[in-house]
């Protein structure tokens, strides 16, 4: 099959992973020719793009196509994108993201590509936006879901959320989990001792990670909130913060207010391929953002042996199973937090048992081969 996959820009995050992967995938696996169309990686989130050059893979960059509203930019971007669909005469295309998505659906709508599907990666309407504005993404996600054949989202909970919002029915609807390389996380223990050491963690040191962009909604603030109780009852706990943004130095200014500089690490930006060594790194992960699809750092978690505990928002749930593979809590809570931090603290033996059970049932869902298997069914049958 001819396949065009268009989202908004490479940056370092799950959906843009999952992309990637899945072009790879249909290149190597299924001998598809494949087009992946993108805006500029712009942002301080890191890029993909490199790997995407590294590996050859036919590729496109449309300037114009940015994230930011902006009505001449997302003209230009639409008529490129309609450009290159034209020129590449696509059997399929599979869209991801809001811009590339409202944008890319339409124009491979308006030529008449034979099979249109989108990616729901997370909803880009959301309970803490102004209402006007939420209204207005539901309306652009209303009129893109009718120009398209068929959503594949990450979660349940995303099909869920957006049936409730009447996007489309549910029967346009399938679930495929974001698949990743399992392998590197299920293979990671070796590099524990190494990466503890780069970070100057002790033996005796409890580390409490978290993955996750420094921006808004992510949630770091209520862990640190968290760790002034956490520390007061056991003081071997550390806290490692793996990522970058804008909201850096406002942590950093809290956590030097609360007297806690020696327990907090921030790693900056790490590349995608590191993540394995730093989650090795920890004894448990925490997730605490309150809008995403199905966070990634969930099952990579689990696969690496390490339990989780995550707010319950959105597909957390489909992985987090309370009290089984972690602990699931309710969102903004801290008092909750520091609790379930304690309690996984205390107990190697509780961190081992929950992380086996969650690396059994993520191995092979969390595939990339498989998701990419169940998405090229979809295309086929559509």
């Amino acid at each position: 099959m001819k396949i065009a996959h268009i989202i908004t820009r490479l940056i370092i995050g799950g959906a843009q992973e999952n992309t990637v992967l899945n072009c790879e995938d249909l290149i190597r696996d299924y001998g598809d020719d494949v087009l992946l169309i993108t805006g500029p990686p712009l942002g301080p989130e890191g890029s993909l793009l490199h790997r995407v050059e590294q590996s050859l893979m036919p590729h496109v960059i449309v300037p114009s196509l940015r994230r930011a509203i902006h009505p001449l930019n997302d003209w230009n971007a639409y008529r490129e994108i309609k450009r290159i669909l034209r020129d590449f005469q696509p059997d399929v295309v599979h869209t991801h993201s809001a811009k590339a998505g409202i944008l890319g659906r339409i124009a491979a709508k308006s030529l008449g590509v034979p099979v249109v599907v989108h990616g729901v990666h997370g909803a880009p309407f959301y309970p803490y936006q102004n209402p006007l504005v939420r209204e207005f993404y539901q309306w652009c996600e209303w009129y893109a879901a009718k120009k398209c054949d068929a959503l594949i989202s990450v979660a349940d909970a995303m099909s869920d959320l957006m049936i409730r919002a009447r996007i489309a029915p549910a029967e346009k609807f399938h679930t495929v989990y974001s698949g990743m390389e399992v392998e590197t996380f299920l293979n990671s223990a070796p590099l524990r001792d190494q990466t503890r050491n780069r970070f100057g963690f002790s033996d005796h040191d409890i580390v409490v990670g978290k993955i996750a962009r420094l921006f808004h909604l992510k949630g770091h603030e209520y862990v640190i909130e968290a760790a002034r109780t956490v520390l007061r009852e056991n003081p071997n706990v550390r806290f490692l913060f793996v990522g970058d943004g804008i909201l850096k130095d406002e942590y950093l200014a809290r956590i030097k207010n609360l007297g806690l500089e020696k327990y907090f690490t921030f790693t900056g930006l790490i590349p995608p391929d590191e993540i394995p060594a730093m989650i090795s790194a920890m004894d448990l992960v925490v997730h605490t953002s309150l809008r995403e699809g199905l966070a990634r750092v969930l099952p990579q978690a689990l696969l690496s042996g390490k339990p989780a505990i995550s707010y319950d928002v959105d597909g957390a749930r489909e992985v987090v199973i309370d009290g089984v593979t972690g602990f699931l809590l309710p969102p903004k809570s801290v008092a909750e937090l520091s609790d379930a931090i304690l309690r996984l603290a205390a107990s190697p033996e509780l961190r081992d048992q929950m992380a086996q059970e969650g690396r059994k049932r993520c191995e092979k869902r969390f595939d990339h081969r498989y998701m990419t298997e169940k998405i090229r069914e979809i295309y086929l049958c559509k």
